[in-house]
């Protein structure tokens, strides 16, 4: 699969470890170096900032879409473009229309929703882009354990499982998205 565009969610703390802000890093310099477009909310605080300076620093194009409700008060003034929407769901839906493929870095609920409903719309049909996490230091390993329990309580099917790509090293992640192939089974079936 050609990647153009990967819209990555990442919480807008920088959180309590500083290898979440170098896996920011990492991320943003490896979609710049790679000529790959940055699709993020529009912030410049915690790792949201952090990924987009990185790749803006090594010559990166990003894109950012933030609600109007929050923009004057957290946007990134020095990005490419910054569409500005009135609601959340316009933001997901904007960042979804503009993706080749999803990452989730560390974040808290926002960073949780837009990963999840990604992955709910890639499980219903509405998109066949691939759908993944960046575990930086086990970040996600106790949510990996609850998506398994609701795969062993019969609420996940195994295939629905796997669509959520899971690792700790980002050229893991970048390899799957490159080899992804659409792997959809009808949800109802």
């Amino acid at each position: 699969m050609s990647l153009k565009r990967v819209c990555v969610n990442c919480g807008s703390k920088p959180g309590a470890r500083p290898e979440y802000r170098i896996a920011a890093e990492e991320t943003g310099k490896y979609l710049a170096e790679n000529s790959i477009e940055l699709v993020y909310g529009g912030g410049a605080a915690g790792l949201m900032g952090v990924l987009a300076d990185a790749c803006l620093s090594n010559g990166g194009i990003v894109t950012g879409v933030i609600p109007r409700k929050i923009h004057e008060r957290v946007s990134h003034l020095e990005l490419h473009s910054l569409h500005v929407v009135e609601t959340m769901h316009e933001r997901k839906e904007k960042m979804a229309s503009l993706a080749d493929a999803f990452i989730a870095l560390p974040g808290g609920y926002g960073t949780f929703e837009e990963i999840f409903e990604a992955v709910a719309w890639l499980q219903l049909g509405y998109h066949s882009k691939p759908c993944a996490i960046y575990n930086i230091c086990g970040y996600y390993d106790k949510m990996i354990a609850f998506l398994e329990h609701c795969l062993e309580e019969g609420f996940l099917k195994k295939e629905h499982y796997d669509l959520l790509f899971v690792s700790d090293k980002l050229d893991e992640i970048f390899s799957h998205f490159q080899a992804y192939r659409n792997r959809y089974t009808d949800k109802w079936e």
